[in-house]
């Protein structure tokens, strides 16, 4: 008994869990003390935990602009037969006590709550910062998010005020690409991008092509996410196409000319003469035979006369 008490007073163990450190900032004593701490705390660490999911909460940024049922319900069956191999990480709620928020293993995790299975789980003392750099790290290494995807895993990082290097170390990416990814996702409305979805045989080319075709267009936004709603494409990818092939359509249907009002010319007792009217860089002048009495013909034979008076002044 005294052994383990002992042992709880080195570890602070006597005192009430709201006494004790911070999950998120722990600290350690020196000597002999912080190293039973931090071998203690090392070992929390590598150790793997069930939480009932229905205790874990979202955080992070939205990484996938879809899913696919099809490959959800075959990791929830793969985890009915064989039980969960990879657990997930997460880290405890900064702000509720007993709760946490998932880092990575999302999918898992909705499989293992629909199961109504306890999830097998790491748990990091992670800030948010740490967080995003191993969210974005595992999803680099799994090499499946779409450059989309990525485009937009980047935009919000930046609107979450991370500069472009902690983008780069998150995604493993050098300024180059970050600036890249950044330049299209700034320049496709967000919209277009999550009707869209990840198109994942889209690159950069395609999607840079996309954003000028609706700056060179001057269509509306909704129109455009409208048709590929209509469309009736099954993939993202059909959906990428269908945006491109529309709105390349639209810039490339001929402007019609603006209509004007004919300007009309009366005679000095205020009966019409004729109808003037400008287009196309030409001047079209009409008469009303029927009211004009011969006047278009003496006009017609009078125009050379009438043009070496305008050319050549008196």
């Amino acid at each position: 008994m005294a052994r383990k008490n002992l042992l709880e007073s080195l570890m602070g163990n006597d005192k009430p869990a709201s006494q004790t450190a911070d999950l998120h900032a722990p600290r350690y004593s020196k000597g002999a003390i912080g190293a039973i701490s931090r071998s203690v705390a090392d070992l929390q660490a590598r150790a793997l935990i069930e939480i009932d999911a229905s205790e874990i909460d979202p955080a992070g940024l939205q990484d996938r602009l879809e899913t696919d049922p099809a490959e959800d319900e075959a990791l929830r069956a793969s985890i009915e037969e064989y039980g969960q191999q990879v657990p997930v990480l997460v880290r405890p709620h900064p702000s509720q006590q007993g709760r946490y928020q998932i880092v990575y293993g999302r999918r898992r995790v909705l499989a293992l709550r629909d199961l109504g299975r306890p999830v097998k789980a790491l748990v990091r003392n992670l800030d948010d910062r740490d967080l995003l750099l191993a969210q974005g790290q595992e999803n680099t290494a799994r090499r499946d998010l779409s450059f989309i995807e990525k485009a937009n895993f980047a935009r919000q990082m930046q609107e979450a005020g991370y500069d472009r290097k902690i983008i780069g170390d998150t995604l493993s990416m050098d300024k180059t690409l970050i600036s890249r990814l950044l330049s299209v996702a700034e320049t496709v409305p967000l919209q277009l991008i999550e009707t869209i979805g990840a198109a994942p045989s889209v690159g950069r080319t395609r999607w840079l092509a996309l954003a000028e075709a609706i700056e060179a267009g001057g269509i509306e936004l909704d129109e455009v996410c409208a048709m590929v709603n209509l469309s009736d494409a099954e993939t993202s990818d059909a959906r990428f196409e269908a945006a491109l092939s529309y709105i390349r359509k639209y810039t490339a249907k001929p402007k019609s000319a603006a209509v004007t009002e004919p300007q009309v010319i009366t005679s000095l007792n205020g009966v019409t003469i004729a109808e003037v009217r400008r287009e196309k860089g030409q001047t079209v002048l009409k008469f009303a035979r029927s009211k004009g009495k011969g006047f278009d013909d003496w006009l017609l034979e009078a125009l050379p006369e009438l043009h070496r008076r305008y050319s050549q002044p008196d």
